[in-house]
């Protein structure tokens, strides 16, 4: 008499179930990404005095260092001692006292002991304007030394900062969409393997009454 018994086997994973396993994986971790990085930069805090690990970011606003980058792109300035800054560096200042704006522009001439005073002094300019800036930089205005820029960032950022109620009702959505696409094709595929049961039902009763 041959065996009745089989082990029982579960059906595999439709190919759909599998791709969409995998955009799940990819979503999630590249989420969590997001968070981390918009946390560890401060995106929700537009206090340009903050830093981490010595490293401060801004957003370009104009063109004027263009081609090097240009207007939403971000910046990851060093913070440098301004002893350690040399001609051809691109560096961010505050060209004001009076103001809470900042500009990062390329240093054209550096002034180690400007007039005798002892005072660092930098003449700046950006790479896409056809003049030097008006004014000198002393060592105190100095925020650092830009060290890589990551293009279209800041637009992010920005958007995060100034839209940031948006963010949550989309994450939320996007949760709910995928939990919804996984039952789906957890059903898909009860549905295959309850078929594939019955089959192997079948052929086992065929095989009994053969005997």
């Amino acid at each position: 008499m041959k065996e009745i018994a089989q082990e029982e086997q579960k059906a595999p994973e439709s190919t759909g179930y599998r791709i969409f396993s995998v955009i799940r994986s990819v979503f999630v971790y590249l989420l969590a990404l997001v968070i981390i990085v918009a946390a560890a930069f401060f995106a929700t805090n537009r206090s340009p005095d903050k830093s981490l690990f010595g490293f401060r970011y801004y957003t370009v606003l104009t063109d004027s260092m263009v081609p090097e980058f240009r207007s939403g792109d971000m910046v990851f300035v060093r913070i440098t001692d301004a002893a350690q800054i040399a001609e051809g560096d691109i560096i961010t200042f505050n060209p004001s006292s009076d103001s809470d704006a900042y500009l990062t522009h390329r240093v054209v001439e550096k002034l180690p002991d400007y007039q005798g005073t002892g005072v660092i002094c930098f003449r700046t300019k950006g790479d896409a304007n056809d003049a030097v800036d008006s004014f000198l930089i002393d060592e105190n205005r100095v925020i650092g030394r830009v060290l890589f820029h990551v293009p279209r960032l800041g637009f992010i950022v920005r958007f995060i900062q100034l839209r940031w109620y948006f963010i949550l009702p989309l994450v939320i959505l996007l949760i709910a969409f995928f939990a919804l696409m996984k039952r789906y094709f957890e059903m898909r595929g009860g549905s295959g393997e309850t078929e594939t049961e019955n089959q192997n039902n079948d052929n086992i009763e065929q095989e009994v009454h053969q005997q």
